[in-house]
Protein backbone atom coordinates (compact mmCIF):
# COMPACT_ATOMS: atom_id res chain seq x y z
CA UNK A 1 0.00 0.00 0.00
CA UNK A 2 1.37 3.67 -0.80
CA UNK A 3 0.15 6.69 0.52
CA UNK A 4 0.65 9.68 -1.21
CA UNK A 5 0.44 13.28 1.11
CA UNK A 6 -0.63 15.78 -1.15
CA UNK A 7 -0.04 19.43 0.23
CA UNK A 8 -3.30 21.38 -0.64
CA UNK A 9 -2.08 25.01 -1.10
CA UNK A 10 0.86 25.83 1.39
CA UNK A 11 1.68 23.60 3.79
CA UNK A 12 4.48 23.51 6.09
CA UNK A 13 6.84 21.03 5.39
CA UNK A 14 7.32 20.06 9.39
CA UNK A 15 3.48 18.77 9.76
CA UNK A 16 3.81 17.09 6.33
CA UNK A 17 6.99 14.82 7.37
CA UNK A 18 5.37 14.14 10.79
CA UNK A 19 2.44 12.65 9.23
CA UNK A 20 4.55 11.34 7.02
CA UNK A 21 6.70 9.34 9.57
CA UNK A 22 3.72 8.75 11.99
CA UNK A 23 1.42 6.82 9.07
CA UNK A 24 4.80 4.57 8.49
CA UNK A 25 4.74 3.77 12.34
CA UNK A 26 0.91 3.20 12.63
CA UNK A 27 0.64 1.51 9.02
CA UNK A 28 3.49 -1.54 9.12
CA UNK A 29 4.43 -1.85 5.58
CA UNK A 30 3.34 0.50 3.71
CA UNK A 31 5.24 2.93 1.56
CA UNK A 32 4.25 7.06 2.86
CA UNK A 33 5.65 9.64 0.19
CA UNK A 34 5.20 13.74 -0.02
CA UNK A 35 3.98 14.70 -3.38
CA UNK A 36 6.61 17.03 -4.94
CA UNK A 37 4.24 19.50 -6.08
CA UNK A 38 1.16 21.24 -4.27
CA UNK A 39 -2.24 21.08 -5.43
CA UNK A 40 -3.97 24.91 -5.71
CA UNK A 41 -6.67 25.17 -3.88
CA UNK A 42 -9.82 25.10 -6.12
CA UNK A 43 -11.46 28.34 -6.38
CA UNK A 44 -14.83 27.08 -6.99
CA UNK A 45 -14.28 25.30 -3.53
CA UNK A 46 -14.60 28.48 -1.15
CA UNK A 47 -17.71 30.03 -0.79
CA UNK A 48 -17.23 33.23 0.46
CA UNK A 49 -20.04 33.65 3.11
CA UNK A 50 -18.84 31.23 5.23
CA UNK A 51 -14.84 32.12 4.37
CA UNK A 52 -14.52 28.33 4.26
CA UNK A 53 -13.37 25.75 1.66
CA UNK A 54 -16.47 22.91 0.45
CA UNK A 55 -13.87 19.80 1.40
CA UNK A 56 -16.12 17.48 -1.09
CA UNK A 57 -15.02 19.71 -3.84
CA UNK A 58 -11.76 19.47 -3.22
CA UNK A 59 -11.84 15.61 -2.69
CA UNK A 60 -13.25 15.46 -6.01
CA UNK A 61 -10.73 17.39 -7.43
CA UNK A 62 -8.35 14.97 -5.69
CA UNK A 63 -9.74 12.24 -6.44
CA UNK A 64 -9.90 12.83 -10.40
CA UNK A 65 -6.08 13.95 -10.20
CA UNK A 66 -5.34 10.73 -9.20
CA UNK A 67 -6.84 7.65 -10.96
CA UNK A 68 -8.71 5.13 -8.64
CA UNK A 69 -5.43 2.27 -7.72
CA UNK A 70 -5.65 -0.36 -5.09
CA UNK A 71 -2.66 0.17 -3.68
CA UNK A 72 -2.55 3.64 -3.66
CA UNK A 73 -3.91 6.62 -1.24
CA UNK A 74 -3.65 9.52 -1.57
CA UNK A 75 -4.26 12.22 1.59
CA UNK A 76 -4.36 16.03 0.83
CA UNK A 77 -3.54 18.38 3.59
CA UNK A 78 -4.99 21.90 3.34
CA UNK A 79 -4.33 24.96 6.02
CA UNK A 80 -8.13 25.83 5.02
CA UNK A 81 -10.63 25.80 6.86
CA UNK A 82 -13.41 23.47 5.42
CA UNK A 83 -17.05 22.79 5.62
CA UNK A 84 -19.52 20.41 4.68
CA UNK A 85 -22.84 22.11 3.85
CA UNK A 86 -24.62 20.29 7.07
CA UNK A 87 -21.92 21.03 9.20
CA UNK A 88 -19.84 24.58 10.90
CA UNK A 89 -16.69 23.01 9.75
CA UNK A 90 -14.96 19.98 9.64
CA UNK A 91 -11.47 18.86 10.41
CA UNK A 92 -11.35 16.34 7.33
CA UNK A 93 -13.05 13.94 4.81
CA UNK A 94 -12.85 11.45 3.14
CA UNK A 95 -14.13 9.09 -0.10
CA UNK A 96 -15.25 6.07 1.64
CA UNK A 97 -14.11 2.59 0.48
CA UNK A 98 -12.07 4.63 -1.53
CA UNK A 99 -8.91 6.43 -2.84
CA UNK A 100 -9.05 9.80 -1.71
CA UNK A 101 -8.97 12.14 1.70
CA UNK A 102 -8.23 15.57 2.67
CA UNK A 103 -8.02 17.02 6.39
CA UNK A 104 -7.66 20.69 7.41
CA UNK A 105 -4.80 21.67 9.91
CA UNK A 106 -6.90 25.31 10.09
CA UNK A 107 -8.56 23.88 13.48
CA UNK A 108 -5.86 21.97 14.88
CA UNK A 109 -3.65 24.76 15.71
CA UNK A 110 -3.82 25.51 19.41
CA UNK A 111 -3.85 29.56 18.54
CA UNK A 112 -7.08 28.87 17.00
CA UNK A 113 -8.36 28.50 20.36
CA UNK A 114 -6.69 31.66 21.80
CA UNK A 115 -3.32 28.82 23.01
CA UNK A 116 0.61 29.85 22.51
CA UNK A 117 1.26 27.72 19.34
CA UNK A 118 2.94 24.19 20.37
CA UNK A 119 4.43 21.96 17.59
CA UNK A 120 4.05 18.98 19.39
CA UNK A 121 0.19 18.96 20.10
CA UNK A 122 -0.41 20.44 16.55
CA UNK A 123 1.56 17.65 14.93
CA UNK A 124 -0.22 14.85 17.36
CA UNK A 125 -3.91 16.30 16.22
CA UNK A 126 -2.53 16.33 12.43
CA UNK A 127 -1.66 12.94 13.04
CA UNK A 128 -4.77 11.56 14.50
CA UNK A 129 -6.99 13.41 11.55
CA UNK A 130 -5.26 11.90 8.75
CA UNK A 131 -4.92 8.19 9.95
CA UNK A 132 -9.20 8.89 10.58
CA UNK A 133 -9.76 10.05 7.18
CA UNK A 134 -7.30 6.95 5.66
CA UNK A 135 -9.59 4.64 7.89
CA UNK A 136 -12.72 5.73 6.12
CA UNK A 137 -10.96 5.09 3.10
CA UNK A 138 -10.31 1.37 4.14
CA UNK A 139 -14.03 1.46 5.14
CA UNK A 140 -14.39 2.26 8.53
CA UNK A 141 -16.93 3.70 9.91
CA UNK A 142 -17.23 5.93 13.42
CA UNK A 143 -16.47 4.06 16.34
CA UNK A 144 -18.09 4.58 19.77
CA UNK A 145 -14.82 4.26 21.85
CA UNK A 146 -13.49 7.65 22.38
CA UNK A 147 -9.98 6.87 23.01
CA UNK A 148 -9.78 5.19 19.05
CA UNK A 149 -8.88 7.25 16.32
CA UNK A 150 -12.10 6.33 14.30
CA UNK A 151 -14.43 8.02 16.84
CA UNK A 152 -16.23 10.98 15.50
CA UNK A 153 -14.30 14.67 16.48
CA UNK A 154 -17.00 17.16 17.03
CA UNK A 155 -14.74 19.39 18.97
CA UNK A 156 -11.34 19.43 19.11
CA UNK A 157 -11.85 18.10 22.72
CA UNK A 158 -12.82 14.79 21.20
CA UNK A 159 -9.65 14.63 18.71
CA UNK A 160 -7.66 15.04 21.92
CA UNK A 161 -8.96 12.77 23.97
CA UNK A 162 -8.41 10.28 21.20
CA UNK A 163 -5.15 8.16 20.50
CA UNK A 164 -3.01 7.99 16.74
CA UNK A 165 -4.25 4.19 16.71
CA UNK A 166 -7.69 2.21 16.16
CA UNK A 167 -8.56 0.00 19.18
CA UNK A 168 -8.84 -3.86 18.69
CA UNK A 169 -12.33 -3.88 16.77
CA UNK A 170 -10.90 -1.00 14.18
CA UNK A 171 -7.40 -2.47 13.57
CA UNK A 172 -8.67 -5.76 13.05
CA UNK A 173 -10.89 -4.35 10.14
CA UNK A 174 -7.79 -2.57 8.66
CA UNK A 175 -5.71 -5.61 8.68
CA UNK A 176 -8.85 -7.06 6.73
CA UNK A 177 -9.18 -3.90 4.53
CA UNK A 178 -5.35 -4.20 3.94
CA UNK A 179 -5.33 -7.90 3.20
CA UNK A 180 -8.10 -7.82 0.81
CA UNK A 181 -5.87 -4.91 -1.08
CA UNK A 182 -2.42 -7.15 -1.36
Amino acid sequence: MKIIILPVGQVPIDVLQFIKQGLKEIFLNIEAVLHETSMPLPSEAYNSSRRQYYSTRILTKIRNTFRKSESRYVLGVTEADLYVPALNFVFGEAQMRGNASIISLFRLKPEFYGELPYSRLFHERALKEAVHEIGHTLGLEHCKRPTCVMYFSNSILDTDRKTATYCEKCRSSVLTALQRKS
